[in-house]
């Protein structure tokens, strides 16, 4: 299969995983605020914010016509609520992450994210996994125990991260809409809950919004946009580029939040850090490896069939 603008998808894909990663930097810039009220506000700012981007590319009627159809189908409103809860939970843990120096342990979540894919995959959706990815996510596995055996308790916000992200990849296979028009509805369905809070916190006084700086007002405002652009330019290259492709691109973001975490915040990387690391990257490149043949003989087996 041929792609348009592939150099194009590359760079856009590369751009939105870079803003991933450095997206650390900016929760720090929050440091102080709860991971509470910084969720809230990043919900808010982003359906906001999406809602601008809709009226601006000519696809609110796109928007409505989905909102209706979902409206009507009960099924598919349910995954888009799962969607929508599992990824705000996501993003308040690695908040929380973030602004409690727990980088390194976010960065494994996301290093681990792709295996946990693969096995809701096989579980849920029945896809057969091979040999090698079998072995890869045996790794992985290692690597996590390792860490395990380390803290003298599991890694949970790698775990939670891994799997609140892969049940929210699961949720959106399900619901086939436009990327831009499904974060908006994502967006949509907590925002009541997001304002109703942000609402609550002021009326007990313990808001930081319009009390703190005007710093600080513009960073929550600007946490919708933070939210939002990177997605918008990960859609634009996944359209782009081969999905095996995009599988090696993905790992830039958790690489670049892993080095912030050691060189730039000074966390402590330990050797038992080391080695779990060591584990699961290892099998990611088998499953990388892996997942990019199968591609190949899909697109092989296309070929051939449409010759």
């Amino acid at each position: 299969m041929e792609y348009k603008g592939e150099k194009k998808g590359v760079l856009y894909a590369a751009f939105s995983y870079l803003l991933w990663g450095l997206l650390p930097i900016y929760w720090k810039l929050l440091e102080g605020i709860g991971a509470d009220e910084i969720l809230a506000s990043r919900i808010v700012w982003s359906f906001l914010f999406m809602l601008a981007i809709l009226f601006i590319t000519k696809k609110w009627k796109s928007f409505l016509d989905t909102l209706n159809s979902l409206l009507k189908n009960k099924k598919q409103m349910m995954f888009l609520t799962a969607a929508s809860l599992l990824v705000s939970c996501n993003w308040f843990i690695y908040i929380w992450a973030v602004n409690h120096n727990r980088i390194i342990e976010a960065s494994m979540g996301y290093y681990i994210n792709p295996l946990v894919s693969v096995i809701l995959g096989m579980v849920v959706l029945k896809e057969k996994l091979s040999t090698v990815q079998y072995v890869s996510f045996s790794f992985a596995f290692i690597g996590v125990v390792i860490l395990t055996f380390s803290y003298g308790m599991l890694p949970w916000i790698s775990l939670s991260l891994a799997i609140t992200f892969g049940f929210y990849g699961l949720a959106k296979k399900m619901i086939k809409v436009d990327s831009s028009i499904g974060l908006t509805l994502e967006t949509m369905v907590v925002t009541p809950i997001a304002f109703i809070y942000i609402l609550y916190l002021f009326s007990q006084g313990t808001n930081t919004f319009l009390t703190v700086s005007i710093k600080t007002d513009v960073l929550l405002i600007l946490s919708g946009a933070a939210t939002a652009v990177p997605l918008l330019y990960f859609a634009k290259g996944a359209q782009r580029i081969p999905l095996s492709m995009l599988g090696y691109i993905q790992y830039l973001a958790p690489t670049i939040s892993l080095l912030l975490g050691i060189f730039v915040y000074g966390e402590h990387f330990s050797k038992a850090h080391f080695v779990a690391f060591l584990f699961i990257w290892f099998a990611l490149v088998m499953y990388s490896l892996s997942n990019a043949k199968f591609m190949k003989r899909d697109n092989r087996k296309k070929e051939r069939m449409g010759a």
